[in-house]
């Protein structure tokens, strides 16, 4: 069982993998994609998106990342992914799936698997441009308007060299609704003779054994599932293990709202070195956004930090919660921090 942490523009960035990953659980990650028009884009600019390239391609937690490229240009990309790889990724992979309007008006992302021949083109000027023994991966759904031709696009990666695959099992038009259609990653398995990494709509330990058994995957990605709930990785692993992992003495498979709070007091610590200050609270209050839907007590925090955006006031909140040891009730904290608000 092999676990990878997706790239989720706007949200699965740097701070996340590395608070993510030091949960454990997650094998590999991938990052947010890197939009290549038409130049040569600067080291600092892949530093800047993937900045565990000056960590040897790996997070904190030393798990390797690979960098993501987005573009619809082979010439451009196999170029970009010459200078990329020159930095150390640990793989680079190549964008088929991505949604966005923007991105896909632009020719890039979804809006590729209307078109398998770019698509071949693509991987193998990328496959050419870096070093053989740098892996070359790539990311798809299953089509843009329809799933009409998920074999062609994914026939077209795997003969062109790419060495694996991941299968976002929606098309462009599903968007993130629910279901996913796993089965048609067991079609495109049939056809394909590199891995094939299963994605899309695992929120829980019974999701992914669904998804294992319809999709035939022994590798699975996860993208919102694993930032609603962080233990989401290791209590697949343990599942499939029949045994607890616990790679740190406080976590365990279903990591409890104590256990993590301490990452969460990691992530403030991440998002006040690294982002602007207008950007602070927001950041925060999105990843609560998430959890509120594991944790109850995410729903408490979330509710009452939603009007602020006073970065020393959600940083005074989290230290008294943290104060606290053991996770209180939020009223508890809330009532603490109110002479706070009042004086805010």
């Amino acid at each position: 069982m092999t676990i990878l942490l997706a790239p989720m523009e706007g949200l699965l960035d740097f701070v996340l993998r590395d608070i993510l990953t030091r949960v454990g659980g997650i094998d590999r990650c991938v990052s947010e994609f890197i939009r290549i028009t038409d130049q040569l884009l600067p080291e600092r600019v892949f530093t800047r998106i993937v900045p565990e390239l000056l960590n040897g391609g790996r997070t904190l937690a030393g798990v390797p990342v690979r960098a993501q490229l987005l573009g619809s240009d082979p010439v451009c990309l196999a170029e970009n992914a010459g200078r990329l790889a020159g930095l150390g990724p640990a793989g680079i992979d190549l964008n088929f799936g991505c949604p966005a309007a923007v991105v896909n008006r632009h020719g890039g992302g979804a809006a590729l698997l209307d078109e398998p021949e770019t698509i071949a083109a693509i991987v193998r000027a990328v496959r050419r441009a870096v070093p053989a023994h740098m892996p070359v991966s790539a990311k798809m759904r299953l089509g843009f308007n329809d799933d009409a031709r998920a074999l062609d696009c994914a026939l077209a990666i795997a003969e062109s060299g790419a060495d694996e695959l991941v299968v976002h099992a929606r098309t462009k038009a599903q968007a993130y609704r629910p279901p996913a259609y796993w089965d048609r990653i067991a079609d495109i398995r049939a056809v394909v003779r590199i891995p094939v990494v299963a994605n899309g709509e695992i929120w829980t330990v019974d999701d992914a054994r669904r998804c294992r058994q319809a999709s035939g995957c022994h590798m699975l990605m996860l993208g919102r599932g694993a930032v609603t709930d962080p233990g989401l990785a290791l209590a697949i692993k343990a599942d499939m293990a029949g045994a607890s992992l616990t790679p740190l003495p406080q976590l365990s498979p279903g990591i409890s709202w104590a256990a993590l709070l301490p990452l969460l007091g990691a992530f403030w610590q991440v998002v006040c070195s690294r982002l602007d200050s207008r950007s602070r609270a927001g950041r925060l209050k999105q990843w609560l956004n998430f959890l509120r839907r594991r944790f109850p007590e995410a729903e408490a925090a979330y509710q009452l930090l939603k009007p602020i955006n006073d970065p020393a006031l959600v940083g005074e909140w989290l230290a008294v919660t943290l104060r606290a040891q053991r996770a209180p009730p939020p009223e508890i904290a809330m009532s603490q921090l109110a002479p706070l608000l009042i004086a805010a």
